[in-house]
């Protein structure tokens, strides 16, 4: 059995914080009060406090503010003169006479279409120039390099 007059220490109990609503007991009646307050503050309409309707104000002249702006003349320089261009259109034919090749009987036929394929432009410019362009796959004068994207038309754009 212990003594409950000894000197031993008592075992401290765990901390444990004060929950919610121990702290709104303390600022919950503190709002109340302000709020009731500032009722009967606002609110008097006793002797104290005087009703005044509001009375307009005669107009009164205001300052009023002006602001100009100027501008210095300047000599105009003159416009340059348009640019004349003078285009002819030409309208130009062009004849071809295919002779057939001789024969030696060992061309087979793809060989024969390949004389159509002889055409060869080395950029767009010359094919534009030769009124070739757009070219599409399959075309005389159809190459890889005359078509950027690959869509089968070159010299497109």
């Amino acid at each position: 059995m212990t003594n409950p007059y000894t000197t031993a220490p008592m075992p401290q109990p765990p901390y444990r914080p004060a929950p919610r609503w121990a702290r709104k007991r303390y600022a919950l009646p503190a709002l109340a009060l302000a709020f009731f307050l500032g009722i009967g503050a606002g609110g008097t309409s006793g002797e104290g406090s005087k009703n005044t309707e509001a009375t307009p104000k005669a107009a009164s002249p205001q300052p009023t503010v002006t602001v100009t702006a100027t501008t210095t003349a300047r000599a105009r320089e003159p416009e340059p003169a348009p640019t004349v261009t003078a285009t002819k259109t030409i309208k130009a034919t062009t004849t071809v006479t295919a002779t057939p090749a001789a024969d030696t009987g060992s061309a087979s036929d793809d060989d024969s279409d390949s004389s159509s394929n002889d055409v060869y432009y080395a950029n767009c410019t010359e094919a534009r120039a030769a009124g070739a362009a757009p070219v599409h796959r399959g075309d005389p004068g159809y190459a890889s390099h005359l078509d950027r994207d690959n869509d089968g038309v070159g010299c497109d754009s």
